[in-house]
């Protein structure tokens, strides 16, 4: 995919995948790293770091896969590549049924902005599967 190519929304999904690296990572930074100033960043989500620290070190090994992914889902969409789009929507299916379960079982009714959120990207990028090469 060059330049010419490119959708403005396949941009936007693009970054909005770099931005999960970022945050992934630097919660990945965080938990390898307590009682650095960047603890105050968990201020954010206190219920996320709780949540990880009681995953103990997985959860620094699972920050590390989503950062792994996020990254290469934002660099298999700006290429056009047909496995960055299947990244993309694998990523996206999990986040959703995630979201799903949290809001069912766990009662967090905050998860559900995610959901038209999920299934949007989702189905905006199946619109657009045709532009994906191999």
């Amino acid at each position: 995919m060059n330049r010419d190519t490119r959708t403005p929304g396949i941009v936007i999904l693009a970054l909005f995948f770099v931005f999960g690296t970022l945050a992934s990572g630097l919660a990945a930074l965080m938990l390898l790293l307590p009682g650095t100033p960047l603890d105050v960043l968990w201020h954010l989500n206190l219920h996320a770091r709780e949540g990880f620290l009681t995953l103990g070190r997985w959860a620094v090994l699972l920050m590390l896969t989503v950062c792994f992914v996020c990254a290469a889902a934002a660099v298999g969409l700006w290429l056009g590549r047909r496995w960055g789009f299947w990244t993309a929507i694998v990523i996206l299916t999990v986040n959703l049924v995630a979201d799903t379960i949290s809001s069912l079982f766990l009662q967090d009714w905050r998860t559900l902005i995610g959901l038209p959120i999920a299934g949007l990207m989702i189905a905006y990028l199946l619109k657009k599967r045709t532009i994906f090469i191999s």
